[in-house]
């Protein structure tokens, strides 16, 4: 059994009772323990706070970031739908989470700081009121039966002591007849020592009797003012624990988005976005924008007075030395946002690109065609070089759309042998001989 001792009353604590004197401390420490647990209670709050913050902003990225991917990418028509309902779906998930995250802090978070406030209140010399109110209440209960209590230790000691006393006068005067160098004046004196020693058996034994009898007296009171004070602290307890109970109905409220109108449309608008996917209509929109459905212009007779040169396309290089009011339509351009922004036909991938349906079959008349593109002729040829030839690096990845442009990944180096014109287009030269076009934009000049 373990002993500990009260330095208040001066008696040792033999066990863990409640009774015991100073045990009743267990129970003004959990005041102190109810403040602390609604800071604990706090601060678990704020971290899933800033967790629900961190899953919002982290749905919003992704959303972005796929929402540009698929944009640019292969995919089309309606299953391309579909794929982007889940962006969506992200989008609106975060403004959820977002929500959830504003009701913990501003709801949850400050009605467990009010009432904490509100129940425990700080002293000058620290601590709180409600915990040395408890404390005093305890303590005065118990001071008078501890009193008493120590009494009756003392008055044992001295009983115990007592008859310890008396079993070694005993003891010498059986030993003292088996001396024969005693006198019997000796032997008298320890004869009359036990008689004393059993008279202070009784008198100690009448006064612990005594003591143990008025401790018996005192203790209903005692018990009854230990009760009293006890159920003080219960009250005070079971406010903090209601209150609780019912700060954390309110965070599963908050928490539990299945009971959110919102919620259930998010879900069933992706489903509708996804059963609206028609392979048969995306393969039927492919064929008609992309394949044997497009239109085409055959070749026709034609008679001598036809110019090819009035129907042919003009190229980059001819359409830069237009004159002002020149207006160039068809244009598409799709892509990644986040690329800079190129000049007018550049794109990426251009998911509605539009083909020229005039077709001519005279190639003489077309400065930039197959045999000159693959053959030993370069478009650029005939313009001289101007200006200083500077080398530059791909900050992006291009692919050129038509044959007199440039194709490069980010990070090729290549060189510049005119300056950007009008329309932010530079002629360069990649390190294996070809020359063409490319977006000024898309290069830095090297260091």
């Amino acid at each position: 059994m373990s002993v500990t001792y009260d330095d208040s009353v001066g008696v040792e604590v033999s066990s863990d009772s409640f009774w015991e004197v100073g045990n009743y401390k267990r129970t003004v420490k959990r005041i102190d323990d109810g403040h602390r647990l609604c800071s604990d209670l706090m601060n678990c709050l704020h971290e899933r706070a800033r967790i629900e913050k961190a899953y919002a902003q982290q749905l919003t990225e992704w959303a972005r970031r796929w929402r540009q991917l698929v944009e640019k990418g292969p995919q089309y028509g309606t299953v391309e739908k579909a794929w982007m309902a889940f962006m969506s779906e992200a989008e609106r998930v975060s403004e959820l989470h977002l929500e959830v995250k504003a009701s913990l802090m501003n709801d949850d978070f400050e009605k467990i700081k009010n009432w904490q406030k509100e129940a425990f209140h700080k002293q000058m010399m620290g601590g709180f009121k409600e915990t040395k109110e408890a404390e005093d209440g305890f303590r005065k209960a118990q001071k008078p039966w501890a009193k008493k209590l120590k009494e009756v230790e003392a008055a044992k000691k001295a009983h115990h002591a007592a008859c310890k006393e008396e079993k070694l006068a005993i003891s010498r005067e059986a030993n003292s007849k088996a001396d024969p160098s005693l006198n019997p004046e000796q032997l008298k004196k320890l004869q009359d020592k036990i008689e004393k020693c059993k008279q202070d058996v009784l008198k100690t034994k009448e006064k612990y009797e005594k003591s143990l009898k008025e401790l018996d007296q005192g203790t209903p009171q005692y018990m009854e003012n230990m009760e009293q004070v006890f159920e003080q602290c219960q009250q005070f307890e079971e406010k903090r624990l209601r209150f609780f109970r019912e700060v954390l109905l309110e965070v599963q409220k908050h928490l539990d988005l299945s009971n959110v109108a919102g919620y259930k449309a998010i879900y069933h608008d992706l489903e509708q976005s996804i059963r609206a996917a028609d392979a048969v209509e995306d393969l039927r929109w492919f064929r008609a924008n992309h394949g044997p459905g497009m239109a085409m212009n055959w070749p026709q007779f034609e008679d001598e007075e036809w110019s090819a040169d009035l129907n042919r396309t003009l190229s980059r290089r001819e359409k830069k030395k237009a004159t002002d009011g020149v207006t160039l339509t068809g244009i598409n351009q799709t892509g990644d946002q986040s690329l800079p922004s190129k000049p007018s036909s550049v794109s990426s991938y251009e998911k509605t690109q539009s083909y020229p349906t005039d077709w001519s079959d005279d190639e003489s008349n077309n400065p930039f065609s197959s045999t000159d593109a693959n053959g030993d002729s370069n478009p650029f040829d005939d313009d001289a070089t101007s200006g200083t030839e500077v080398r530059v690096r791909a900050l992006y990845d291009y692919e050129g759309q038509e044959h007199d442009e440039l194709s490069f990944k980010a990070g090729d180096e290549l060189t510049k042998m005119e300056d950007e014109d009008e329309q932010g287009w530079c002629k360069g030269r990649l390190d294996n001989g070809q020359v063409g076009l490319y977006p000024a934009n898309y290069v830095e000049a090297i260091q």
